[in-house]
């Protein structure tokens, strides 16, 4: 048995019909598409470096005790592993937009793994469907890479004999719940001892904590907009990408990160939508919930969650690109320093400080009643060199985020070899126009490129202009 994170444990208790906490990525590949058992041998051979994907959870019998990972000793990889045809070989985003929303069988291990054909162009795809419960965004890609190959040529090996622990008795693992119970209080007791044994210290950064806690949830007399509001349980899936040399050559020219300017050119496609809309945007910002990863160099292959966020202020009311990305810029820098990592993080584990079903309340009742967040935005480095299945090339790979709470809309953003790639979520019900948001987006950064890159007048050669892609 292995006890889930408080973090890990809130993906499954904010969890209903309406707030499915799915993550995953769409793969594109080179056909010809393979066999399923092809696919299946792969994966055999790949899933026991993941022991994860072997285990389910186990909920406590009562109102208290741990959730815990325990093997699945009835896993069937046959379970998880599935084909589908298009009807229409451009229907792929309608499908990942409903497999983001299938229930996983909480019986069984969190995954699954659709294969897709009928794509146009001879390509083929994976769509793999995730509980947030066991990766984040960064744990998500190593898992990606994991299963990859990185030649063509790599060949598949006979996957190891498994044999499952057996499922715990009862009095095993009550024996567990207070073993790990007595382990928290005396972490709890040592870190209060050390607060006493410091406690100007303890003061000072219990201060900065609640001052960045007080600047994360109080946002009084900000004008609403149609980003927020409540959800069905139908999504809306999109996708595009843009070369990742011409995001380098704007955060060269302009200042700033790679996330900068991807921050920046998703703040210039809401403006766009919301101005689409009817709504006004002079002198507004709206706010941008922004995962930051906690892991450590030694902690990338360590599965679960390991985050806290910023609420990041994206000035939607200023029209020039590069003040804009000026703005993020220094926003972000700012939120640095501003100790919101340690406030988010302090919440998003408060199921280490407090019973279990206490924190999933509270987690609830954050979900469903916070207003400020009217976005998510996700940024994960992925692999710069080519990754293969069963000897097919992958050509791009497009994460997929849930939407949950009043937040409508979410842009995740995962790069691979020279491209930055997008996935974008809606609700089906109240954003109509997501595909206008994902063009929108698009020209975001080629507006930035143009101001890292100003046109050229020549008489002679007339005017030449940088050049995005299209998705």
């Amino acid at each position: 048995m292995e006890r889930l994170t408080s973090l890990d444990g809130i993906f499954l208790a904010v969890e209903d019909a309406v707030n499915r906490m799915n993550i995953g990525s769409a793969a594109l590949f080179d056909g010809p598409a393979p066999s399923v058992e092809a696919v299946h041998d792969v994966f055999a051979a790949k899933i026991p470096l993941v022991p994860r994907c072997r285990q389910r959870v186990r909920e406590p019998a009562g109102l208290f005790g741990p959730r815990v990972w325990i093997d699945d000793v009835d896993f069937d990889l046959r379970d998880h592993l599935h084909l589908r045809s298009l009807p229409d070989p451009e229907a792929l985003e309608e499908t990942v937009a409903e497999l983001l929303t299938r229930p996983l069988d909480r019986a069984r291990a969190l995954w699954e793994v659709w294969i897709i054909d009928g794509l146009s162009g001879d390509r083929w795809a994976i769509v793999a469907i995730v509980h947030h419960c066991m990766v984040d965004g960064i744990a998500g890609s190593d898992l990606l890479s994991v299963i990859l190959d990185r030649s063509p040529s790599d060949g598949t090996v006979a996957p190891e004999a498994w044999i499952p622990t057996p499922e715990p008795s009862r009095r095993a693992f009550a024996r567990f719940s207070v073993a790990t119970a007595v382990r928290s209080g005396i972490a709890h007791l040592r870190r209060g001892t050390e607060a006493l044994r410091h406690l100007r210290r303890s003061w000072r950064h219990l201060r900065d904590i609640s001052t960045a806690a007080k600047r994360l949830w109080y946002h009084q007399g900000r004008p609403r907009t149609s980003l927020t509001g409540p959800i069905g349980v139908r999504r809306r899936w999109t996708c595009a990408a843009v070369a990742l040399e011409d995001v380098v050559a704007v955060r060269d020219a302009l200042g700033g990160t790679v996330n900068d300017v991807v921050v920046a050119a998703v703040t210039s496609g809401f403006r766009e939508l919301l101005l689409a809309r009817g709504e006004p945007v002079e002198g507004r910002v709206i706010t941008a919930l922004v995962p930051v990863s906690l892991r450590g160099a030694g902690e990338r292959q360590t599965p679960g969650n390991l985050v806290a966020n910023v609420h990041a202020l994206l000035p939607v009311g200023e029209p020039s690109p590069q003040l804009a990305l000026q703005a993020v810029r220094d926003h972000l820098e700012e939120l640095k320093d501003s100790h919101e990592v340690e406030a988010t993080g302090l919440l998003l584990h408060i199921g280490d400080y407090v019973p279990r079903v206490v924190a999933d309340h509270i987690a609830r009742k954050i979900l469903r009643g916070q207003r400020n967040v009217e976005t998510v935005i996700t940024n994960v480095p992925g692999p710069r060199s080519p990754r293969y299945l069963a000897g097919r090339r992958m050509i791009a790979g497009y994460p997929i985020a849930p939407i949950g709470g009043h937040v409508r809309i979410t842009v995740a953003v995962w790069s691979y070899c020279d491209r930055l790639h997008l996935g974008i979520t809606g609700d089906r019900d109240t954003v109509p126009d997501l595909d206008h948001l994902q063009r929108a987006i698009t020209r975001g950064f080629a507006d930035l490129l143009a101001a890292a890159r100003p046109p050229r007048s020549d008489p002679d050669l007339g005017t030449s202009a940088p050049h995005l892609p299209e998705p």
